[in-house]
């Protein structure tokens, strides 16, 4: 089960791109992608804990099949949290991070969700612009939520979207 999506200014360098459930075997390419583009990336372990239990795992890759995002969705009652979502950084601005949050939302929709929800650093400022141009909008903050330098903790602003 894959959807084919031609992303924003498409160009030679960037064909149609599909989404497919994400495997193990996608997690190499996955996690050269986290490692890259977080301080303090997930581990195989996350990964791995996250397919097995069941959530909506999703790559997106391009038509030679190499990998340019994947996102994370957990289902609990009537609310999806998305727990990652991530671009290969040499792709950033390409409207990759919103045709992504498409198919989030359809995922959650599909499963009779109401919201996604979502934590992001308030120092990711890039994250918090496409989310807010989607439509999410804050609802809190979770205090000392991620790890920082200097063995500190950072804050989370908690966001939500409704479907």
């Amino acid at each position: 089960m894959s959807a084919v999506y031609k992303a924003v200014g498409e160009s030679p360098s960037l064909p149609s791109l599909h989404f497919a459930p994400m495997q193990v075997n996608d997690l190499p390419d996955v996690l050269a992608i986290e490692n890259d583009v977080y301080p303090y990336p997930w581990t195989r372990g996350n990964f791995l804990d996250s397919l097995y239990s069941g959530y909506e795992t999703w790559v997106l890759r391009d038509a030679s099949g190499v990998l340019v995002g994947y996102f994370l969705l957990m289902l609990a009652v009537d609310e999806a949290h998305l727990l990652n979502i991530s671009v290969r950084r040499d792709l950033h601005g390409r409207g990759i991070g919103r045709m992504q949050l498409d198919k989030v939302a359809a995922v959650a929709r599909e499963k009779g969700m109401s919201s996604v929800l979502l934590e992001v650093r308030p120092s990711n400022q890039r994250a918090l612009s496409v989310y807010q141009h989607y439509g999410f909008v804050q609802i809190g903050q979770r205090k000392g939520y991620y790890p920082a330098q200097g063995n500190t903790r950072e804050d989370a602003i908690v966001m939500r979207f409704q479907l």
